[in-house]
């Protein structure tokens, strides 16, 4: 069985630098909700604490919904077949790392592979099981999954770390395929972009993409002791850039009067 390299983005990104996302398109603004919702549930999962069981399961929910508007699945085997055909492209050019780009095949075509496999209907056993119907029908209402409204589900968190954990990954397996290669193409798009410096004329920046030009999302990058944010708007065609002075939550933020330099990366 094939096993697809991880990789670890956080590391690469430096330490003392904040990155701010735009996707530009409804395509990878599914796709990065879905990857925020996965490592969500990754994080509170290893937390030994009903309380982060309770936050694992509603973030499991969250996918859920996601994954049952529109058919996403279709939607991340394009984009798979998309990077792999663009991939490909390089293989011919001598200052390729060629080994480096058939790790990086391998792992989107291990991906699509998965995905084939588990079919349209893969999300069946998780509409089907009752005790996570039970849950999701009571969570639109507010505290309607406390101990009176759903007794079964407290009782299962009373279990011990490892019981949960193994229901858990059961239903995870399920939508696992969709995540992992919706992290691995993201990644690979954000590696895509280079980081060009800019400047933000009396805190705002304006930019027209060229008519040939196809982009996924922005990255701006600023250090990280920098008491700015940045507030994008536009689309494939054009965007903006504004940067906003932040003091207090009782104060709204304004956009800042000074020129900043910072770095953009369209991928």
């Amino acid at each position: 069985m094939a096993v697809k390299e991880s990789h670890t983005p956080q590391k690469l990104l430096g330490e003392d630098l904040l990155y701010y996302e735009q996707p530009l398109n409804e395509r990878m603004r599914t796709f990065m909700r879905l990857a925020f919702l996965y490592r969500q549930f990754l994080y509170s999962d290893q937390i030994d604490s009903t309380w982060a069981t309770r936050a694992t399961i509603a973030t499991l929910l969250e996918i859920m919904a996601i994954l049952t508007r529109g058919d996403v699945r279709s939607e991340v085997h394009k984009e798979l077949d998309l990077q792999i055909e663009n991939l490909k492209k390089y293989k011919s050019r001598p200052e390729v790392d060629t080994g480096r780009l058939g790790t990086l095949l391998d792992n989107l075509i291990l991906s699509r592979d998965e995905i084939d496999g588990v079919g349209t209907q893969f999300l069946k056993p998780l509409k089907d099981c009752e005790f996570l119907s039970s849950i999701q029908h009571r969570s639109s209402i507010p505290g309607g999954t406390c101990e009176f409204d759903v007794p079964e589900f407290n009782h299962w968190l009373r279990q011990p770390i490892e019981r949960r954990q193994q229901d858990i990954e059961q239903w995870v397996n399920v939508v696992r395929p969709l995540c992992d290669a919706v992290t691995e193409m993201l990644w690979l798009i954000r590696e895509s972009g280079e980081s060009v410096d800019k400047t933000a004329l009396n805190g705002m920046y304006q930019h027209r993409m060229r008519k040939d030009t196809s982009c996924h999302l922005l990255r701006v990058t600023l250090l990280k002791d920098n008491k700015l944010y940045p507030e994008i708007s536009g689309s494939q065609h054009r965007f903006t850039i504004r940067f906003l002075e932040w003091s207090t939550v009782d104060a709204r933020a304004v956009q800042t009067g000074h020129d900043i330099k910072f770095k953009l990366s369209i991928c």
